[in-house]
C-alpha cells in the first residue's frame, strides 16, 4: 500500500524513485562487476604472479570471491539499520563506501612495486565493495516495490535490476574500449586503471540523486503507525522466516551461478581456452548484458499477470538446460565469432533476465515490511557467497579437471537450475496457502 502526499503527484514521485535506485545500482553494480572483468584479464598477472597461470587466475578470483564474502555483512548492517531508519539514508551511504573503494583500486601499487602489500590492500578495497553492495540491493529493490501500485509492483521492482546489466554494460565496455584504443602493453601498465577512476563522478552523480528523493510510502506508514520494535530485525527474520529464508536461498543460486558463469568465467574461458581474442569475448558479453536489460522489465511486467515463481521457475530450467548446448556451440564455433555471441546472448540475455527480472518482487512479497530490507538482502546476499563468489573458482577447477571441455560445470549448472525451480514450488505453494496476494505470514512462512 502506497501513501500520498498531498500537493504532490505520486506519478513523478514514483518516476524519481525508479531513477534514482536504477541510477544509483547501475553505479553501484558497475564498481562490482568491473572487478570481475578486470580480475581474469588483469589482476592474476600484476597482483599474483605465479609459474602457471591457472593458479594465477584462481587467486585473482579468489580476492573476487571475497567481496561475496563481505556481502551478507553488509546486507546485516544495512538490512538492520534500514528496517528501523528508513530505506533512503543506508542508500546514499553504501554508494559513497563502493565508490571510494572502487576508485583506491584504481591507485593501488602492483606486487612488483610495493610487493605483499598489493594484494593485501586489493583484499581490503574488495571487501569494502561487498559491504557497500551488500546493503545496496535491498534498498533500491525496496524503494521502488514499495512506492509502485500493488498491481505492477513485479514491473516496477524489476527497473532497478535493470542496473546489474547496465553496470556490467558499462563495465565491460569501458575495459572494451580502453583495450582497443590501447595497446595490451599500455593497458597492462596504465590502461586498466581509468575504469577504476571513473567511478569517483559517477558516485557523485549518483549521491545527487538519493538525496533529493523522499522515504518509501510504506516505511514511512509502518513507522507512524507501530511501536519500535523489540527485537532485532535480524532476529525476528529468523524466528518467524526460517523456511521462506532457506527455500529463497535455494531459489537465489541459480542467478549467481548463471550470471557468474556466461559473465565473469566465460571470458577467461573464451580467451585461454578458446584463444578468442580479449575485445570479442568482452563484446559478446557486452551484448548479453545490453539485451538482458530489456528482457529484465518485461519479465517483470509478465509475472504481474502470471505470477513470480512461475515466471522465476520457468527461467532457472531453461537457463540450467541452457548451459550444454551454449558451450557446445562455443566449442564448435571454429572461431566464428557470431556463433560465440549467440551462445551468450539468448542464454545470459534471455533466460537469465527471467530469473533476475523476477526475483526483486518475488523475495520481497514474502516478508512482512518490518523485516523486508533485512529478509531480502541477507536472502540475496548470503546465498551469493555460494552461488556467485565461488562460482569462477568451481568453473576453473571443472574445467581443468575435465581438461579444457566444459561438460562438467554444464551439469553442475543444470543441478543448480532444478534445485533453484524446487525451491521456488515451494515458494509458490506457500504463497497459495497463505492466500498468493501478500507477504507471507509468520505463521505460514513455516509450514
Amino acid at each position: 500500500m502506497t501513501t500520498e502526499i498531498p500537493g504532490q503527484d505520486p506519478g513523478r514521485k514514483l518516476r524519481k524513485v525508479v531513477t534514482s535506485s536504477t541510477i544509483g545500482a547501475m553505479v553501484e553494480w558497475y564498481d562490482f562487476f568491473l572487478y570481475g572483468v578486470v580480475a581474469g584479464l588483469v589482476f592474476n598477472k600484476l597482483y599474483f604472479p605465479a609459474a602457471d597461470p591457472v593458479v594465477g587466475t584462481l587467486l585473482a578470483y579468489a580476492t573476487f570471491a571475497a567481496g561475496f564474502v563481505a556481502r551478507p555483512l553488509g546486507g546485516v548492517i544495512f538490512g538492520h539499520f534500514g528496517d528501523t531508519l528508513g530505506r533512503k539514508r543506508m542508500l546514499v551511504l553504501t554508494l559513497m563506501i563502493m565508490g571510494v573503494a572502487t576508485t583506491a583500486i584504481g591507485l593501488i601499487p602492483t606486487y612488483e612495486q610495493i610487493g605483499l602489500w598489493a594484494p593485501v590492500l586489493l583484499l581490503v578495497c574488495r571487501i569494502a565493495q561487498g559491504i557497500g553492495l551488500g546493503g545496496e540491493w535491498g534498498g533500491a529493490v525496496l524503494m521502488t516495490f514499495e512506492s509502485a501500485p500493488a498491481r505492477r509492483r513485479g514491473f516496477f521492482a524489476s527497473l532497478p535490476q535493470t542496473g546489474m546489466s547496465l553496470g556490467l554494460v558499462l563495465a565491460s565496455g569501458i575495459i572494451a574500449l580502453l583495450s582497443f584504443l590501447l595497446s595490451d602493453q599500455d593497458f597492462l601498465a596504465w590502461g586498466w586503471r581509468i575504469g577504476f577512476l571513473l567511478s569517483a563522478v559517477m558516485v557523485i552523480i549518483g549521491s545527487y540523486m538519493r538525496t533529493h528523493v523522499e522515504e518509501s510510502p510504506e516505511f514511512a506508514e509502518r513507522q507512524r503507525g507501530t511501536a519500535r520494535p523489540k527485537s532485532l530485525p535480524f532476529v525476528t527474520m529468523l524466528r518467524q522466516y526460517p523456511g521462506v529464508v532457506l527455500a529463497c536461498m535455494g531459489a537465489r543460486f541459480i542467478d549467481g551461478v548463471f550470471f557468474n558463469v556466461f559473465g565473469v568465467f566465460s571470458l577467461s574461458y573464451l580467451t585461454q581456452t578458446l584463444q578468442l581474442s580479449r575485445n570479442d569475448a568482452l563484446l559478446g558479453v557486452l551484448i548479453g548484458a545490453g539485451v538482458m536489460t530489456f528482457f529484465i522489465p518485461l519479465w517483470g511486467a509478465v509475472s504481474d499477470r502470471l505470477g513470480r515463481p512461475l515466471v522465476y521457475g520457468t527461467g532457472a530450467l531453461l537457463a540450467g538446460l541452457s548451459a550444454f548446448p551454449a558451450f557446445w556451440l562455443m566449442q564448435h564455433s571454429g572461431g566464428n565469432v557470431w556463433l560465440v555471441w549467440a551462445a551468450i546472448i539468448l542464454p545470459f540475455g534471455v533466460f537469465h533476465a527471467a530469473v533476475f527480472g523476477t526475483m526483486s518482487s518475488m523475495f520481497s512479497e514474502v516478508f512482512d515490511a518490518g523485516v523486508r530490507y533485512t529478509g531480502i538482502s541477507f536472502v540475496y546476499q548470503f546465498a551469493g557467497v555460494f552461488a556467485g563468489g565461488l562460482t569462477p573458482i568451481i568453473a576453473t577447477w571443472l574445467n581443468a579437471r575435465a581438461g579444457g571441455e566444459p561438460w562438467y560445470l554444464c551439469a553442475y549448472v543444470l543441478a543448480i537450475g532444478l534445485l533453484s525451480a524446487a525451491c521456488t514450488m515451494w515458494i509458490a505453494r506457500r504463497q497459495t496457502r497463505a492466500g498468493a496476494c501478500g507477504s507471507l505470514a509468520p505463521s505460514e512462512a513455516n509450514a
